[in-house]
């Protein structure tokens, strides 16, 4: 079971003070939970890619380049790419960089992106969303077949027998598919047998078990091996000494964020009582002590079968310190429990 930390390196104003801190230090933040993160015993790091005012990492790989000479161990991915308006050329070369400074670390987390900003940004028409990404995918996997690539699509220029480097040190370079639990999306990862990240925000996580079985059918139809496969989930969190705490100090900026998205997509108000009910056991929500983040994260993995679980955090714009802690905690008394309690459980399950 690998844990991890997720963020978007939001820059949104501070519920408490008003305040927007420069997309320069929230970068430099970043930087410093990544290294603790590594530091604690973490698993991965996830950045995800936006163009937008209120996010600051427009380029994942450089913000994760930029950590990947500071850590030993933690593997670095984006979280994810919006690979339908960027060139998988570039994407492939930037990631490939990447893993060649941290010797081999680096993971491409490939999604469409939830928000649109990077279309029109990058000169894409929104009526070729789906065909994008269909085609950018197949490009991007061929990239990491083999040195010199010969592909033909219809919204990029024909490459014949160039070469692409450099070369990474994983071979292959990992591709993730994210999701937001699209059926189409858990099909396709699974006919190609890419290891599949769903973005679990809302509703009973519960709910996502069956997406996940039907992930696995379509891989081994392909003729892959299903239980070779991982799955990953990315869901809001913060972790603090008591629960209370915890839940008291994630609900401000929460709420802000989870009410400016809403507002764009025309989702009701997100008040209190939404925000407690998603951190009962069967909600969204991975909110408070190190021993309840941790029997959450235990039932993801033992009714949805989850085998790598990112905690996005913060949500918002939170105090740095608090951020640093709630990775802290994560890595010294969350993630121990969670791999004792599955090791155990699954020893008897054999």
């Amino acid at each position: 079971m690998e844990i991890g930390v997720s963020t978007f390196v939001e820059t949104t104003p501070d519920v408490q003070t008003g305040k927007t801190m420069s997309h320069a230090q929230r970068l430099r933040e970043v930087v410093e939970e990544i290294v603790l993160a590594d530091q604690v015993g973490l698993d991965v790091f996830g950045v995800g890619e936006h163009h937008r005012r209120d996010y600051a990492a427009s380029s994942p790989a450089v913000l994760l380049a930029a950590a990947a000479s500071q850590t030993k161990r933690i593997r670095l991915t984006s979280a994810v790419t919006v690979l339908s308006s960027a060139d998988p050329v570039r994407v492939f070369q930037d990631f490939a960089t990447l893993d060649g400074i941290s010797n081999g670390r680096a993971e491409i987390m490939a999604g469409r992106g939830s928000f649109i900003e990077s279309f029109p940004l990058f000169g894409y028409d929104l009526d070729d969303y789906d065909e994008l990404f269909d085609e950018k995918l197949e490009l991007l996997l061929k990239l990491r077949e083999s040195e010199k690539v010969t592909w033909e699509g219809g919204h990029r220029p024909a490459i014949n027998k160039l070469g692409v480097y450099p070369r990474p040190v994983q071979n292959p370079l990992p591709v993730w598919i994210g999701s937001g639990g699209n059926r189409e999306s858990v099909i396709r990862a699974g006919l190609l047998g890419l290891p599949l990240v769903l973005a679990i925000i809302g509703g009973s996580p519960t709910q996502f078990a069956h997406l996940v079985q039907l992930y696995k059918k379509a891989a081994e139809q392909a003729g892959h091996d299903a239980s070779l496969l991982t799955v990953a989930s990315h869901s809001h969190g913060f972790i603090a000494e008591d629960t209370q705490l915890a839940a008291d100090r994630f609900f401000p900026s929460t709420q802000a964020s989870m009410n400016v998205i809403g507002r764009e997509r025309g989702w009701g108000h997100y008040n209190r009582s939404t925000y407690d009910a998603a951190r009962s056991l069967e909600g969204a929500l991975y909110v408070g002590d190190p021993e309840t983040v941790a029997q959450k994260i235990i039932h993801l993995r033992k009714n949805v079968g989850i085998t790598r679980f990112f905690l996005h955090v913060p949500l918002g714009t939170m105090p740095h310190e608090d951020v640093m802690r709630a990775i802290e905690l994560l890595g010294t008394e969350v993630a121990p429990r969670v791999r004792e309690e599955i090791a155990r459980w699954e020893s008897e399950s054999i």
